[in-house]
């Protein structure tokens, strides 16, 4: 069938073209290869409040499991104790000889999400659906995001006197990384990689996540 038959059969029917619509902003396949995990980030942009505001704001509209809504975000820029954070979280666990992120280009500004329910599959769903929701929104205003689920609970609540258990933590900044997206087979490792200066990231085929 050829690609413009749609549109022929629309001006024979009602005897006009088709109208055009103009594409505004970014397709959700554009944001998600954008989306990608910075370990690096540049410390001349300083990410505002006001800019981590407008990315949780997002979380007011996203689903939620039996809509409990329970999810709640403390937000940690340059000037309100992102040198707190620092020390008490881990990045790029597969690379260890890097001992990243790399001096000087530590994130300086978090979201941390916190619960106001204990943690269950709903809450653990939320969870998730609100960490990709924000990275979304981040790239989506020209900023670059990192998911965190390895850090000193204990000590980041005390550190920041924090009203409940944090539970994830999202950095976010201007990434510095090289990344680059590689399709591979199911059977091949999927450890991220780094090399010479480009960190790959290697993806389960299309064609190889659907079972019929």
């Amino acid at each position: 069938m050829a690609d413009n038959y749609l549109e022929k059969r629309y001006e024979e029917t009602l005897g006009c073209n088709k109208p055009k619509v103009k594409r505004i902003g970014h397709t959700v396949e554009e944001l998600l290869l954008r989306s990608r995990s910075h370990r690096g980030y540049n410390k001349n942009y300083v990410v505002s409040r006001a800019e981590l505001e407008r990315i949780v704001g997002v979380c007011s509209r996203v689903p939620s499991g039996c809509n409990q809504q329970v999810l709640r975000f403390f937000l940690v820029t340059k000037e309100t104790g992102a040198d707190r954070v620092l020390p008490l979280i881990r990045l790029g666990a597969a690379l260890p000889e890097l001992h990243l992120p790399l001096p000087g280009t530590e994130p300086e500004a978090f979201i941390i999400c916190c619960s106001t329910a204990k943690e269950s599959k709903l809450v653990d769903i939320d969870l998730g659906i609100a960490l990709q929701s924000m990275a979304l929104k981040a790239v989506e205003m020209g900023l670059n995001t990192l998911m965190i689920g390895a850090f000193n609970r204990e000590k980041l609540q005390e550190a920041l006197q924090l009203p409940l258990e944090p539970l994830m933590l999202l950095a976010v900044g201007k990434g510095t990384d090289r990344i680059e997206l590689v399709l591979t087979d199911e059977e091949a490792p999927r450890a991220y990689y780094r090399k010479e200066g480009v960190h790959y990231v290697p993806k389960v085929r299309p064609s190889d996540l659907i079972l019929n």
